[in-house]
């Protein structure tokens, strides 16, 4: 409800009160930002990918300049030395998808732009996975990329009834692939709806990937999930940086590093830019007492 509210969007904007929550899930609006905030995980032993927040891309100009962001984004860590660490993942919405009659082309093309700018400063792209609606046609993309890109990475989520599938199909040698459980609204015909179908759909996604001969990208914050992941890669006889687990910035900070203490690669998921406030309030919407504390703050100020 208030990631829709403008009301509540233009009052949290203005106030200063809420930046202690803003900064911890997103490290700022500006490329240096971003950079500061990697070079301070990197300095805990942590990796990064990096999501240049923007939605709901209505013509070819805004497309444009996300594109623009990620090729300075690119530059900048290249120049803070950060490359080797980093990776960039790129929603196809952003650079132009939805667009109509041009959109799958202009997206193939921008994305295409942004691997390339990647490869040149030595690192890679992992493409978002949206909607149902966009999974096939985010799944050809990632194809035809590969063709040039074969290190381009792939988001699968395991709450679609399909997911399972497309394991499968991507569990092969070069191949990276995030699987996360999924965060939009589905309709219970493609996408399983309760917690636990869901959990039970992500270790079969994640029994598949870890037998595989790819790379698995362990998208998850449940502890649960997480010993299960770690056991399926002694079962599985999985080497040391053969896999990894990503988590959100700021979420579980201290799980993070405790994880790369123990020798397993972590990356993590910064996202920063102008358009933080959707994004803020869906990570807010997942843990109440922040919301609770978010919103007290907000009346205190009155």
């Amino acid at each position: 409800m208030l990631a829709r509210s403008e009301r509540v969007k233009d009052l949290v904007t203005a106030l200063p009160v809420s930046s202690s929550i803003v900064n911890r899930y997103v490290p700022g609006e500006r490329t240096d930002d971003a950079v500061r905030a990697g070079g301070r995980l990197v300095a805990d032993g942590l990796r990064l990918s990096f999501d240049h927040l923007g939605e709901d891309t209505l013509d070819e100009e805004q497309a444009e300049a996300t594109v623009a962001a990620y090729l300075e984004l690119l530059d900048a860590l290249s120049g803070a030395g950060l490359t080797r660490h980093a990776e960039v993942s790129v929603k196809l919405s952003a650079i132009g998808q939805a667009l109509p009659e041009v959109g799958p082309k202009l997206s193939l093309e921008n994305a295409r732009r942004i691997c390339r700018a990647a490869r040149n400063v030595g690192t890679t792209v992992t493409l978002d996975m949206e909607d149902h609606t966009t999974t096939d046609e985010t799944l050809a993309t990632l194809h035809e990329l590969r063709k040039d890109f074969p290190e381009t990475g792939a988001v699968l989520q395991a709450y679609l009834r399909r997911t399972e599938a497309d394991c499968r199909a991507l569990a092969h040698e070069g191949s990276r692939v995030r699987l996360c459980k999924g965060a939009y609204n589905e309709p219970e015909s493609v996408a399983f709806t309760s917690r636990h179908e869901v959990d039970k759909a992500y270790v079969r996604c994640l029994k598949v990937l870890m037998n595989g001969a790819g790379y698995p990208m362990i998208a998850t914050h449940d502890p649960r999930l997480i010993r299960i992941a770690a056991a399926l890669a002694t079962r599985f006889d999985r080497a040391p940086g053969s896999y990894e687990f990503q988590m959100l910035y700021g979420i579980r900070p201290d799980e993070q590093r405790r994880l790369a203490a123990t020798g397993e690669l972590v990356r993590v998921y910064v996202p920063y830019g102008v358009q933080w406030y959707g994004y803020l309030m869906r990570r807010l919407a997942e843990r109440p007492a922040n919301l609770t504390f978010f919103l007290r703050s907000l009346v205190s100020t009155k």
